[in-house]
Order: structure tokens, then C-alpha cells, then sequence
């Protein structure tokens, strides 16, 4: 029997209409368009806006643009795993949600919640999925609506983050593309430095937790700086080093969109020049789960057969990680 590897046949994405640029940031909080872009190189950012909305819509928005492009139902798909730490509720699954409202039935679906690493953890465990044999087609979803947990107030935060989602389909391979490595690392006494205080079982919430703005993104700048600086460019390095691969080798590096020196630090380290980084910070903010896929979404059309990709990421948790990937197709 042939060896199957988890190759990625398809890619989607969505972002909402709203722009929230720097100069409409500077009306709202002590905050000017030079000083977000010196820190973080981020333009503008998407919001979604209007009631009832959530990150399964954002994810409905990236699966239904996958669907098309690869010409196939529903129906069709067999597992459908979401990268989310916005949930539309604390359960049910937002992946359960997703399938419901793109007409996917009865299948395996479930959310992984690794902060801005969950995309990857997600990526790996779909992997083994299809690797398995198990399943044909499985959807990976980063969809994340930061703007829920953001306080626009704290210009520390709020002119990060943004709004987005991407998908992946992924299915069997016997060539030699598909997801070739994986290293994906944890250490969770970095929660004390990036967290969402209230809302979970150890402090739910209540009028106090509210009122004292508990609900929302906590972040010790520097020192997630300095932990992302150093984990997403030490693990690429790690990966590629495995892999006896170099910076010639790569075509492109895919790294998550937290903050422009970090891309920069991870590029360097892996001796990757800043024209084969796929960036696009500047347009999304952060978006958490969604950005290494919309970033695979913008590029695809770049994008060739046999390609090496090296996709990097680093969140709360702290999680981190990096993964290898060899583009499986030319897109028509």
C-alpha cells in the first residue's frame, strides 16, 4: 500500500467589508498612525459588524469560497476541524456551527483552541486524519473575531487585532507534496502573560468580571515579544534543520501576521529574504487563528507544484510552532 501523505487541494478565505484604519483608531483611543505602524507595521484591520454575527460566519464566508474553487458539495467533505479561540458560544463547537450553516452533515467536526498556533495544531491533527486513511476530505478553518474580546480603550491592544478566517481542504496524496514535518510546542506558565481573565471556570463571569473589563485580550507586551521572537524563529530553524533544508530551499515563508519585527526576526533566522515572505499585516492586523491561512489565500495564485513552504506561528498558551509543507498543485 502506497504511503498517503495530506496534501492541501484548496484554499479559502473571508474578510469583512468594514475597514477600521489608523486614523479612524486615532479618534478612539491616545494613539497616532505613525506610532501603530513604527510598532507593528499594521495599516488597517477588518470588524465584523452587525448583530448575531460571529466567527462562524467568518468561517462560513472561507468554506464556501473553498467549496467553489474546488468544484465539489458538502456533502462531499468528511471532517471539518476550527482554529478558534472567539467561539460563537462556549459550546457548541464553532466547527459544529460552520457545518450547519454550509450544509455539511453528520461528520466529524471540532474546534482546537492554540491561540494565534491553532491553525497549526489544527493543520497536523487533520494531517493524521487523511494520513490514516480514515477520511477523503477534511476541512481546516482558522476564524477568529477578535474584535469581540478587544477593548477599544487599551491602545495597547485594540490596534493589533483584527477580524478573518481562512480554510484549507485537504486530501490524500501519494506523490511526494503534502504536510512533509510538523514541530509544535507549549508551555503554559505563558499564560500569565497573555490571557482572557474572566469567562472560563476558574473566575466566570459576573457583573464584577464585566465591569472590571476582564472579558477582554490581556497582554504583557514585552514579554511576549520577546518569547515570539525567540519561538517562532527558533522552532522554523529547528524544522529546517531536520529537514537538511536551508533558506534556498524554501519558497516561501508563511508566518503568522502577529507584528513586522517578529516576521522579520523568523525570516532572518532561517536565512529567508523578505521577498520570499508572504506578509499582509499591514491590510488584517492579527487575526489570529486566520492569519497563515489568508495568507496562503492572498498568495495562491503564486504559488507552484513542489513548492517548499515553511509556515510559523506563535500565541497564548504560550503555543508555538512551524510546519513544512509541499504545495501540491498549479493553480488554473
Amino acid at each position: 500500500m502506497e504511503k498517503l501523505t495530506a496534501a492541501i487541494t484548496a484554499v479559502g478565505g473571508y474578510v469583512p467589508e468594514y475597514r477600521l484604519t489608523n486614523k479612524i483608531l486615532e479618534t478612539m483611543v491616545d494613539t497616532n498612525d505613525e506610532w501603530i505602524k513604527s510598532r507593528t507595521g499594521i495599516d488597517e484591520r477588518r470588524i465584523l459588524k452587525g448583530e448575531g454575527l460571529g466567527s462562524s460566519d467568518l468561517g462560513v464566508g472561507a468554506v464556501n469560497d473553498l467549496l467553489k474553487k474546488r468544484g465539489i458539495a458538502p456533502e462531499e467533505i468528511d471532517c471539518l476541524i476550527c482554529a478558534t479561540v472567539t467561539p460563537d458560544m462556549l459550546f457548541p463547537a464553532t466547527a459544529n456551527i460552520i457545518c450547519d450553516k454550509v450544509g455539511i452533515k453528520n461528520v466529524l467536526s471540532f474546534d482546537v483552541n492554540a491561540a494565534c498556533s491553532g491553525f497549526l495544531f489544527a493543520l497536523t491533527t487533520g494531517a493524521a486524519f487523511i494520513e490514516s486513511g480514515r477520511y477523503k476530505k477534511v476541512i481546516i478553518v482558522g476564524a477568529d473575531k477578535m474584535s469581540s474580546i478587544v477593548d477599544y480603550t487599551d491602545r495597547t491592544t485594540c490596534v493589533i487585532f483584527g477580524d478573518g478566517a481562512g480554510a484549507v481542504l485537504l486530501e490524500a496524496s501519494t506523490d511526494d507534496t503534502g504536510i512533509k514535518d510538523s514541530l509544535l510546542k507549549s508551555d503554559g506558565s505563558g499564560r500569565n502573560f497573555l490571557h482572557q481573565k474572566a469567562g472560563g471556570s476558574v473566575k466566570p463571569a459576573s457583573v464584577e468580571t464585566v465591569l472590571a473589563k476582564e472579558h477582554f485580550v490581556y497582554q504583557e507586551g514585552q514579554s511576549v515579544f520577546k518569547f515570539a521572537v525567540k519561538g517562532m524563529a527558533d522552532v522554523s530553524y529547528e524544522l529546517m534543520e531536520r529537514n537538511n533544508l536551508t533558506g534556498e530551499d524554501i519558497a516561501w515563508l508563511v508566518p503568522h501576521q502577529a507584528n513586522l519585527r517578529i516576521i522579520d526576526a523568523t525570516a532572518n533566522r532561517a536565512n529567508i529574504p523578505k521577498e520570499k515572505v508572504m506578509i499582509n499585516i499591514e491590510k488584517y492586523g492579527n487575526t489570529t487563528a486566520g492569519t497563515i491561512p489568508l495568507c496562503l489565500w492572498e498568495w495562491e495564485s503564486k504559488l507552484k507544484k513542489g513548492d517548499n513552504l515553511i509556515l510559523a506561528a506563535f500565541g497564548g498558551g504560550f503555543t508555538w510552532g512551524a510546519t513544512w509543507v509541499k504545495w501540491a498543485y498549479d493553480t488554473k
